[in-house]
């Protein structure tokens, strides 16, 4: 099993009928209704709903459900496709998954889709919540990324899409022969949101940082404009840490711009211990 208890790191065990996860210290955890797995003790909370709150999820959901970031996502794809080990099948984490959208588009666009093992973890229960209930094929878990209750060297890949991670855990996680995929913003993302909000817009740095040991094997630069109307331009801002520097006024001058167009700029990285 992938899992270990999140209280004294023993192995879990699924027990049937129940459904229920067991280690052999005797703690206990429900498979819920819908198909998630909470690994996240309350003595582990820092408050009583940890991670993005209920608007900031609605908001990712609706941007990221009309598309925008399709052409992002077909692009990790196709990264992934072309690495993909001859072992089978390919166990992939998808790090700070929010409500599942890349989890997802790895199972519609990928060649080989009955050879993923998809997994999710989030330390918000409400967006684990909505993804299991989206994709019976994938296996998500509340639980915080800092330490995360999964097996040594369990993954072929860890895939990290703006979302915070332990290197340690990183390295811990991945098989020998494991890869990273990380995407950070490129250095014009969200240009013209931003022009909004800073009078000395600066771009994004180019280079991406990764964990000690780790060497970038492929790299790929995907930028295009997208169109978002006025709901979806606020949905993106919700989405974006310059969020709380836009006051009520600049997010008024955002929701009423004439046409605007908005530069994504990404930037794929695949890396490998050396």
């Amino acid at each position: 099993m992938p899992y270990i208890c999140p209280i004294c790191r023993h192995p879990l065990q699924q027990h049937l009928p129940s459904k229920g996860y067991y280690c052999t210290n005797k703690h206990h955890f429900d498979l819920a209704k819908e198909g998630y797995l909470n690994l996240l003790p309350a003595q582990h909370k820092k408050s009583k709903e940890p991670g993005d709150s209920r608007a900031m999820m609605r908001a990712r959901r609706n941007f990221l459900e009309a598309g925008f970031y399709q052409s992002m996502a077909e692009a990790l794809v196709k990264i992934i496709d072309s690495h993909k080990p001859p072992s089978l099948p390919m166990h992939i984490l998808d790090v700070g998954c929010g409500e599942g959208y890349y989890c997802r588009q790895l199972e519609a666009l990928s060649n080989h889709p009955e050879d993923l093992d998809l997994h999710g973890i989030d330390i918000a229960k409400n967006a684990i919540f909505a993804a299991a209930k989206k994709q019976l094929n994938a296996r998500f878990i509340v639980a915080s990324t800092k330490s995360m209750p999964y097996a040594d060297h369990y993954f072929d890949l860890l895939l990290r899409i703006y979302a915070p991670a332990n290197d340690q855990e990183i390295i811990r996680l991945l098989k020998p022969d494991g890869l990273l995929l990380v995407v950070t913003p490129g250095p014009r993302h969200l240009w013209q949101l931003k022009e909004f909000i800073y009078h000395d817009v600066k771009e994004h740095p180019a280079d991406v940082a990764l964990p000690e040991g780790f060497t970038q094997i492929d790299s790929q630069r995907v930028s295009y404009k997208i169109r978002p109307d006025q709901n979806q331009r606020m949905a993106l801002l919700q989405m974006t840490p310059f969020a709380w520097r836009a006051n009520a006024a600049i997010q008024n001058k955002i929701q009423r711009a004439n046409d605007l167009q908005i530069e994504a700029d990404f930037i794929l990285t695949l890396a490998k211990q050396l």
